[in-house]
């Protein structure tokens, strides 16, 4: 599996270029970045669910801070996000967005942090698609229209990761299993999007809408996020670049 490590450059500008010689580091679980677009993902056609490039940013750096907050390297309170530990977590897109936060004294709450790291969103999408393909999850292809115009897609090659993350949440929001942290923040990120009614059939999440609000209030930092993508469903749309 290729090795994704950030040169100086890309570090400064919170993009990423993977090395196929280098191993990955932290490949053993997905991040909430990579489950997040494998819920985007249409395996039909290769392509994402066209919820924005605007909402889409929101939602991938609410996912860095997810992730971030699962490690206990940062937690908030009400008024503010604040740094726990500094520590690298081997995740150079983490580590990158942990260095940033720890260089900041002007941004202070989560809603900060979400709209800076959102103005990222093409490098943090990047990196996952970079980590999913590595993994052999997705495949990257490039398809030509009309023998001239040329899009990227990505079609699944192994879809084990997808039935697992739809399973899990599934069993949460049509039962009422106690969820983890980890489930709750995804639902909340997938709730903020409108991805829930995209994957799930959308007559049986309304009928759950309560527990699905429930669910996310479980968690603050999963609420903020929530909310902000949520609103960002209702920004102006920036166009996206091409994958």
């Amino acid at each position: 599996m290729p090795n994704c490590q950030p040169g100086a450059a890309v570090i400064a500008s919170l993009t990423f270029r993977c090395a196929p010689s280098l191993p990955c580091t932290g490949a053993d679980m997905l991040t909430f970045a990579e489950e997040f677009l494998l819920l985007a993902h249409d395996e039909k056609t290769g392509d994402f669910a066209d919820v924005g490039f605007s909402v889409m940013s929101a939602a991938l750096a609410g996912a860095a801070l997810m992730d971030l907050a699962l490690l206990n390297r940062i937690d908030m309170d009400r008024q503010r996000l604040i740094l726990v530990d500094p520590g690298q977590t081997g995740e150079p897109v983490l580590d990158v967005c942990l260095a940033r936060i720890g260089g900041s004294a002007d941004l202070t709450t989560a809603e900060d942090w979400v709209d800076e790291l959102s103005r990222h969103g093409e490098a943090l999408r990047d990196m996952a698609l970079e980590r999913l393909v590595a993994r052999g999850i997705l495949k990257r292809e490039n398809k030509r229209f009309l023998w001239v115009f040329s899009t990227r897609v990505y079609p699944m090659m192994d879809d084990r990761e997808t039935v697992e993350v739809k399973r899990r949440l599934s069993n949460i929001l049509f039962s009422d299993e106690i969820p983890d942290p980890r489930d709750t923040f995804l639902i909340a990120l997938a709730d903020g999007s409108d991805l829930l009614s995209r994957v799930f059939n959308p007559d049986e999440v309304d009928r759950r809408r309560e527990r699905i609000k429930g669910i996310v209030r479980l968690d603050m930092l999963g609420q903020v996020v929530c909310d902000y993508v949520r609103d960002t469903l209702n920004a102006p749309l920036i166009p996206p670049p091409g994958l």
